[in-house]
């Protein structure tokens, strides 16, 4: 049986945090066995906002060593960086001459993400869902790991398929429509200092996250030091209502044990964080401890790094092309 393809792409802006691991990272490792998977480094996407050209490749030879070091098997799944595969830009193209400037003028995250400054915004922040949708419809992915915060986004390149289909595609499934993907009890990692807020790399306290390079006593500091309230913890989830920092860490405790929030409870309901936090912090750096040490071990060689990359953005190019190669005849190009 064919297995369902997925795409899915993380930027390389440097800190990776526990957030990355558990929202995203650990469910990719867990699908290799059961999906067709591409993952992407998209050092496009990066390029959106202010960066640093001379970091950029440094970053993403960065996250590919952290991504293996976690689990991703380049034999197992395709791992590669999107700059190095034309399709991404060149279906950007068509692409941006099928969305709607209203769709795209719905979009939560680019008014995040711009703040007041709409005329200093870059337009490549403001048609970066396009690209995203040429990232997933360039490989005919059927599905797509998200989180909460990027679903909006695979609803347009839904839309997108939809509109490409009727007008160039006959009616027909050119496009697949994309499913979304949520798993796993931490899908969204929040703040150490704000459990009302997701786990960022882009918050200026380093205090806010557990970063995938902390030694095991920075990691038991920061989560000695997070936020909780003052009472006990309770003995079932439903005692976690209003209660966004205790929320927060038992569903870390629970993801990286491989548990349940109401298995968690069960041990520690009706003990205090003197008592949670310390096990929590035990917890954690013993699962991060091995990731960190093969990661440190990867990223020192740069040449693996780079042929690993290399030769997948070749697998990923030989799906890739043929689908723009069809897409460019479907909108009318002259072909040789």
């Amino acid at each position: 049986m064919t297995k369902t393809r997925v795409f899915s792409g993380i930027q390389p802006t440097g800190n990776l945090h526990l957030g990355n691991y558990l929202g995203a990272i650990v469910n990719w490792v867990a699908m290799q066995d059961t999906h067709e998977c591409l993952f992407c480094v998209v050092d496009m996407h990066a390029i959106t906002m202010r960066h640093d050209p001379k970091q950029l490749a440094a970053q993403t030879r960065e996250l590919t060593a952290a991504l293996l070091a976690s689990g991703i098997d380049p034999q197992r799944a395709i791992l590669f960086h999107q700059s190095a595969v034309p399709m991404h830009a060149q279906l950007t193209w068509i692409l941006s001459c099928v969305a709607r400037v209203g769709w795209l003028d719905r979009m939560t995250q680019y008014k995040d993400k711009k703040g007041k400054d709409r005329e200093g915004a870059s337009v490549g922040l403001y048609t970066y869902p396009i690209l995203m949708a040429a990232d997933i419809l360039g490989y005919r992915a059927q599905a797509v790991p998200v989180g909460e915060d990027q679903k909006q986004h695979l609803e347009l390149a839904r839309d997108i398929a939809i509109r490409f289909n009727q007008d160039f595609g006959g009616g027909e499934d050119f496009f697949p429509l994309p499913e979304p993907l949520i798993q796993g009890p931490a899908t969204r990692v929040m703040s150490l200092r704000d459990g009302t807020a997701k786990m960022s790399k882009s918050d200026p306290s380093d205090m806010s996250r557990i970063a995938m390079t902390d030694d095991a006593d920075a990691i038991m500091r920061k989560v000695k030091k997070a936020k909780t309230d003052a009472d006990a913890l309770p003995s079932e989830p439903a005692g976690l209502a209003g209660r966004p920092e205790a929320k927060n860490l038992v569903n870390i405790y629970a993801a990286l044990a491989g548990k349940t929030d109401a298995d968690v409870l069960k041990e520690f309901g009706g003990q205090g964080f003197g008592v949670f936090k310390p096990a929590l912090g035990e917890l954690a750096a013993e699962t991060l401890a091995p990731v960190t040490a093969r990661f440190r071990e990867l990223k020192a060689d740069k040449g693996a790094l780079d042929r690993i990359l290399r030769e997948g953005a070749a697998r990923a190019d030989a799906i890739a092309a043929p689908i723009l190669e069809e897409t460019k005849r479907a909108v009318g190009f002259l072909r040789g």
